[in-house]
C-alpha cells in the first residue's frame, strides 16, 4: 500500500468523512509533487483602495434585518501549547470568573436581546477542545437556536513522516498521531457536519467567522448589514499594519486575474521578505474575520466536489511538539482566510484595531486582564486608553499560564502606562500601579514588586 493509501486507510478507520478524506488526499498530492504555496512578489500588486469600516451608516431596520439572517462561527480549536495548556484556550479568565466562552456568550446574548434576533452561535471545536467546552457552555441553557447544535467538529489528519509521506506511528501516546488540517477546514467541517445545510434550510444567509481567542470580534449589526448590502460572496476584514504585524498574512492583488489573495508568512520566499514586510506597499493584515455567502459557499463546494483549491500550507513539525528529538513530521494545512482567492467578486474591508485584539502570548493576556480594557454590559471589550500600553515581559518566567499566574496572580493597574518589559523573575503584588515607562531588569535571582507600589 503506497504513502497516500496508508494515510488514506487510517482517516477511513478512524471515521473521518470521506469529504475530508477527499481534500486531503487532495493536498498530499500537491505535497507529493512539490508544492509549496509561496506566492512570489513578482506576481502580486498591493491591495489598495478598500473602504473604512468606520464610515459604514445603516438604518435600524437594516441593520436588524441582516442580523436576523447572520449566524456567528467562532473557532475554538486550540489549546494554547505555546502557554502550557493542554486545553480549550477560551477556558481561561478575562476577568475574575468570566472566560473567553463567557463574553463570546454575554456579547451573542446582548445582540439578540437589544433586536430581537435568533443570532445563531455555533463553536468549531476540534477533538481536543469539544468535551471541556461543552461542558463549559451548560450554564447557557438559551444559548442554542432551536434546530441548530452549538457546535460542530474540525476534521483530523495524520501527521506525515518527513522521510516518506507516510502516516507517522507514535505508540508512546498515539493521540499525536494526528493533527486538524489548520482553520481552512472550516468550510469542510460545516459541510460533512451538516450545518451548512441546515442553517440554509433554517433562512440564515451569511456567515461572520472570526478566532475565539479574539474578543474584539465581536458579533457587529453595521457590519451584517455592509456584508449584506454589498453583495459580495465572500469578504475579509483587514488591518493596517504596523512593525508588529510583519509576520501575519497579508492581502495582496494577483496580477494574474486581479483576484484578492491571502500570503502567509510561511507563503512568502526569503528573497520577497523584505517587499512582503513593507508596511508601505502591503499596508494591510489579515484579522481572521470574515464573512461569506452560505448559498454561495454551498454551490461553490457542490460545484468542487468539495474540494475549494485553498493553497497548500507545508507546516514542518516534530511529532510531539515538545520533544524537538521527536521523529521530523510534514502537517498538512490550509488558512480559512485563503478563500478570499475562490469566488469572484470577493472583497476586504479596513476595520479599526478594536477588531483585533487576539491573545497568543501572555503579554497579550496580562493586557486583556488589566484596566487597559473594560467589559461593558453588552459584554464588548474596550480598549480604555489609546494606544494600549506595550508589554514585554520574560520568557523564561512568564510563558506558561503557570508561570504567569504565579508571578502575576493580581495584574498592575496600566492606564499610565507606556511600556512594561520585566528580564528577570519577578513577582508582582496586588494593587500595583505602572506609569510611563518601566523597565526592571534582571538582577539574576528572584525579586518582588511590593504590594501597592509605584512604578514609574
Amino acid at each position: 500500500m503506497d504513502a497516500l493509501a496508508q494515510a488514506q486507510q487510517r482517516m477511513t478507520d478512524d471515521g473521518v468523512p470521506q469529504r475530508a478524506i477527499d481534500v486531503f488526499s487532495s493536498f498530499y498530492q500537491q505535497l507529493e509533487q512539490g508544492a509549496t504555496g509561496m506566492i512570489r512578489e513578482a506576481d502580486v500588486d498591493p491591495l489598495v483602495d478598500i473602504d473604512h469600516a468606520g464610515a459604514l451608516a445603516f438604518s435600524d431596520d437594516e441593520r436588524r434585518a441582516a442580523a436576523a439572517v447572520t449566524a456567528v462561527v467562532k473557532l475554538n480549536g486550540g489549546l494554547g501549547t505555546s502557554m502550557g495548556l493542554d486545553r480549550a484556550k477560551t477556558l481561561l479568565d478575562v476577568r475574575p470568573d468570566l472566560t473567553f466562552l463567557d463574553v463570546i456568550a454575554g456579547q451573542v446574548l446582548a445582540l439578540r436581546r437589544e433586536l430581537g434576533v435568533p443570532l445563531p452561535l455555533l463553536f468549531m471545536n476540534s477533538f481536543r477542545t469539544r468535551d471541556d467546552t461543552l461542558a463549559a457552555l451548560e450554564r447557557y441553557p438559551d444559548l442554542p437556536v432551536d434546530g441548530l447544535p452549538i457546535d460542530f467538529l474540525q476534521n483530523r489528519e495524520p501527521k506525515l513522516r518527513a522521510d516518506d509521506l507516510t502516516p507517522v506511528d507514535w505508540p508512546a501516546d498515539p493521540s499525536l498521531e494526528w493533527c486538524p488540517p489548520g482553520h481552512g477546514d472550516l468550510y469542510t467541517a460545516l459541510e460533512v457536519s451538516g450545518i451548512l445545510d441546515a442553517l440554509i434550510d433554517a433562512g440564515y444567509r451569511y456567515a461572520t467567522v472570526s478566532n475565539a481567542d479574539n474578543l474584539g470580534a465581536a458579533p457587529d449589526t453595521a457590519m451584517m448589514a455592509w456584508f449584506a448590502a454589498s453583495g459580495a460572496p465572500y469578504a475579509a476584514e483587514v488591518c493596517r499594519r504596523t512593525p508588529a504585524d510583519v509576520k501575519g498574512g497579508h492581502i495582496v492583488v494577483r496580477k494574474s486575474d486581479g483576484r484578492l489573495v491571502l500570503r502567509e508568512t510561511a507563503q512568502t520566499p526569503d528573497e520577497d521578505a523584505a517587499a512582503a514586510a513593507d508596511l508601505e506597499r502591503h499596508r494591510y493584515f489579515h484579522t481572521n474575520n470574515l464573512w461569506f455567502d452560505l448559498r454561495v459557499m454551498k454551490q461553490t463546494l457542490e460545484e468542487r466536489d468539495g474540494i475549494l483549491g485553498l493553497p497548500l500550507i507545508r507546516n514542518a513539525k516534530t511529532v510531539d511538539p515538545t520533544d524537538k528529538t521527536s521523529t521530523a513530521v510534514i502537517q498538512i494545512e490550509s488558512a480559512m482566510g485563503a478563500a478570499v482567492e475562490v469566488f469572484d467578486g470577493a472583497t476586504a474591508i479596513e476595520v479599526d484595531r478594536s477588531r483585533f485584539l487576539p491573545v497568543k502570548t501572555t503579554n497579550d493576556l496580562l493586557l486583556l486582564r488589566s484596566d487597559v480594557y473594560g467589559v461593558g454590559d453588552d459584554f464588548r471589550v474596550r480598549a480604555q486608553v489609546d494606544p494600549v500600553p506595550l508589554i514585554n515581559l520574560d520568557r523564561r518566567f512568564f510563558t506558561t499560564i503557570a508561570d504567569f499566574d504565579a508571578r502575576l496572580p493580581s495584574p498592575p493597574s496600566l492606564l499610565d502606562a507606556h511600556s512594561l518589559t520585566v528580564h528577570g523573575d519577578w513577582r508582582f503584588g496586588a494593587d500595583v500601579v505602572v506609569r510611563g515607562d518601566v523597565t526592571l531588569d534582571d538582577t539574576g535571582e528572584a525579586k518582588s514588586v511590593p504590594v501597592a507600589a509605584t512604578l514609574g
